[in-house]
């Protein structure tokens, strides 16, 4: 028997996560910095708006297509391919940003190629994870990359108003060199550059389904696993809710005397406690099942929602939020887990195509449901009432014998088939 060479000695995973890393910390540093400078050379908030709308409308609207090529191209091109253009795209601006000819209409395109490249860059890490990970360690593989992303959120935008102070070009020259890095890095990383039903270097077949019904492939696969498509329903729910109390957050700061330096402080709380869950992710998500751990990631997210509305000042919802992150990271982890290990190899970018875009479909209804509930009701009872709804939703996981039993296994589907027969390039 071959022994397992431990995460932190496996090359390719650590040489693809540092990537990832410095990737990740660039696009937080020109987070905050990219709205200063538009707001710094039109003064308008809505323009400033815009161009950060144009790449999350850019990334979504690829993102299916994008899936569905990841599992067709080559992987390890493609993720190399991509990095190197958003290293491109980046140096452009700063081009554009020193010599001075910067225009709102150049941003916003910009932005739209950034966007385009990062939805392709995240199906392909996702699924060279798998290829260049043993199962056993996929719980620490998925919790450094939870402490990856915390990290980066925590860090990124502060040093990126520092660096901007410093000259309104300087975050988006580290950030081009974040970009650079990261292309060296995945390159060294030498991900699989096929699904492992093809050898490495085959040529794909020449007739291909449509685009339409591979996507469609991917989303009979998940219809198929009772209890990951509920799962992944209460998923959608998290997300709406979880979307919607920043809103009634502030105004309830506001409404405790609290101005924007301290609203600033209590939202830290998320970072915190985030990083922190990130670090123990990997042993929480080992210690239940995910049918039982979404429940209980639900309920403490739920009660620590209407925990805020306690009357102990403007600085008191700061404790509760450290709770919400710290427990969110873990159902992430072995999410990321289960998708792993369930789904077919020659189909992983799709089914993370659908299973991001299905999460993230109700999201953006969220600040509109949370602003809503903040206008009628005041910020301490929309909180309440939305913490409130998280109960009904982990109580109504929590009764389905769906949920319940869910175990993220890859075993046998609802009709029988199991995770491998259900795709079409499997082998045979």
């Amino acid at each position: 028997m071959t022994d397992t060479v431990p995460l932190r000695k496996n090359a390719r995973f650590q040489l693809l996560w540092a990537g990832s890393a410095v990737s990740q910390l660039g696009s937080e540093l020109t987070r905050l910095a990219m709205p200063l400078l538009v707001l710094a050379l039109t003064g308008s908030p809505g323009l400033a708006g815009i161009v950060a709308g144009a790449r999350t409308v850019a990334f979504l609207a690829v993102q299916m297509p994008a899936g569905v090529w990841a599992d067709r191209w080559d992987r390890r091109r493609t993720l190399i391919t991509a990095q190197a253009l958003q290293a491109v795209v980046s140096a452009l601006l700063t081009a554009l940003i020193i010599t001075g000819h910067a225009q709102v209409w150049q941003f916003v395109t910009l932005a739209v190629l950034d966007g385009l490249c990062a939805a392709f860059i995240g199906p392909v890490h996702d699924t060279a994870i798998r290829g260049i990970v043993a199962p056993g360690q996929l719980h620490s593989a998925y919790a450094q990359e939870e402490a990856r992303t915390h990290a980066a959120g925590l860090i990124g935008p502060p040093l990126g108003g520092l660096l901007y102070a410093l000259g309104r070009a300087v975050p988006f020259v580290v950030d081009t060199i974040t970009f650079l890095a990261a292309t060296l890095l995945y390159a060294l990383a030498k991900v699989p550059r096929r699904p492992a039903s093809a050898p490495d270097g085959e040529q794909q077949r020449p007739t291909r389904p449509s685009m339409r019904r591979e996507a469609g492939e991917a989303i009979a696969w998940l219809w198929r696993w009772h209890g990951l498509r509920e799962v992944t329903a209460a998923v959608m729910v998290l997300n709406l809710l979880g979307g919607a109390f920043l809103i009634p957050l502030i105004v309830l700061v506001g409404e405790r005397g609290g101005d924007a330096r301290i609203t600033g402080t209590v939202l830290a709380g998320l970072g915190v406690g985030g990083l922190a869950g990130a670090l123990l992710s990997g042993s929480i998500s080992r210690l239940l099942p995910p049918g039982r751990l979404l429940p209980a990631v639900v309920t403490v997210f739920g009660a620590a929602l209407a925990a805020t509305a306690l009357p102990f000042g403007a600085w008191w919802p700061m404790i509760p939020l450290v709770f919400i992150t710290l427990s969110t990271p873990s159902l992430n982890v072995v999410m990321n887990v289960v998708i792993a290990r369930m789904v077919p190899e020659a189909m992983l970018g799709r089914m993370g195509a659908v299973l991001s875009m299905g999460a993230t479909a109700l999201k953006p209804l969220g600040p509109v449901l949370g602003g809503a509930l903040a206008a009628a009701l005041g910020g301490a009872a929309a909180l309440v009432v939305l913490g409130g709804l998280l109960g009904l939703t982990a109580a109504a996981a929590a009764l389905s014998p769906q949920v319940r039993h869910f175990t993220g296994e890859a075993s046998t589907a609802a009709d029988g088939t199991s995770a491998d027969d259900t795709s079409p390039h499997a082998p045979a």
